[in-house]
């Protein structure tokens, strides 16, 4: 007997191959999720607290919303450097336009712009990504990277590097408020991500996003618009990282160009990686993102909860990072 017939043998015999370690892989997600709920049960204090519920729904629904998005990116085979810095854009411009003189005399026109300028703006990142990539050929890492670099650089022009702080309780509602006792962001993030799996498992735009990712070449030989639908992609990532941005600005009632969305490129990565998007492209579970996002989330929340530096849960998420790859290749086997 070789060795590997000794270690398929070794796998068998413990009761990790075959169809129950194919079971346990393909619901690694939920496995993880529940038993890092049973610890924090255990172990971490006031967990079941109504307001600690509410503290991890506002955070999850900035990383969940971006995660959707990147998710979407990643299943064309590509990636999203440039979500944070889009946040922090698009966040810096809600405030300096409801604040403005303009605003000022007609206060619901002001407060329309200020939502639907920055989401514009925003759309016009992913654009800018999404030709780069499409036609001009260049390595999606590459071309997110110039925003990456030079995104949050021009929000804090804009800003002047200054923090903007503001009272605006209808623009404030969008991270403050609460539906049915939760917070309304939760909310949002469950609504985009309907609507996101639909546009993915129900129209020509989805199907043809999942072709793309599965075999670029046989998808544009089939005559599918691959170009349109990858720059749809990273049109529809950056909207979406537009309103996480706008949360993160309403949650605080002030704007911090230079810390919104700060590392948002990593979470969202991690999220969709953990929920079980392809690095190499062709799959796109929406609510998979949803889990990773609280995921994530609860990995930081515990170890800070519990004492540990805000440092070694950067170490956690590389770990997660690492781990649902290694599982990512196991599906492959």
């Amino acid at each position: 007997m070789n060795e590997k017939s000794l270690r398929k043998t070794g796998w068998e015999i413990s009761g990790l191959s075959g169809p129950n370690w194919a079971r346990l892989r393909d619901h690694g997600g939920l496995v993880a999720l529940a038993v890092i709920l049973i610890f924090n049960v255990l172990v971490t204090p006031n967990f079941l607290q109504m307001q600690t519920l509410f503290v991890n729904i506002s955070q999850v629904a900035t990383i969940a919303i971006v995660a959707i998005g990147m998710t979407l990116v990643i299943a064309t085979g590509g990636i999203d450097l440039s979500v944070g810095a889009v946040m922090a854009l698009a966040g810096a411009l809600a405030p300096l336009i409801f604040l403005s003189p303009f605003a000022a005399e007609y206060p619901l026109l002001g407060l329309a712009a200020a939502f639907a300028l920055p989401l514009v703006a925003a759309m016009v990142c992913g654009l800018f990504n999404g030709v780069l990539v499409s036609f001009l050929n260049v390595q999606p890492i590459i071309a997110t990277l110039i925003l990456f670099i030079s995104g949050r650089g021009i929000a804090q022009v804009l800003t002047n590097g200054n923090l903007q702080t503001f009272s605006n309780p209808q623009f404030s509602y969008l991270g403050t408020g609460k539906i049915l006792g939760l917070p309304f962001q939760g909310w949002l993030a469950l609504i985009l991500a309907a609507v996101i799996f639909w546009i993915v498992s129900r129209t020509t735009f989805g199907r043809t996003l999942l072709a793309v990712g599965g075999n670029e070449q046989a998808a544009r030989l089939s005559g599918m618009p691959v170009r349109s639908v990858k720059i749809g992609a990273y049109v529809i990532c950056a909207f979406l990282s537009g309103i996480a941005g706008l949360i993160v600005v309403a949650i605080n009632s002030a704007s911090d160009a230079a810390r919104n969305g700060n590392l948002m490129e990593l979470d969202a990565i991690a999220a969709a990686v953990v929920g079980g998007a392809l690095l190499q492209g062709g799959r796109a579970p929406i609510f998979g993102a949803i889990l990773g996002a609280v995921i994530i989330q609860l990995v930081k929340y515990t170890l800070l909860a519990n004492g540990i530096e805000d440092e070694v849960a950067l170490i956690a998420k590389a770990a997660i990072i690492v781990l649902a790859v290694y599982v990512q290749q196991g599906r492959k086997e």
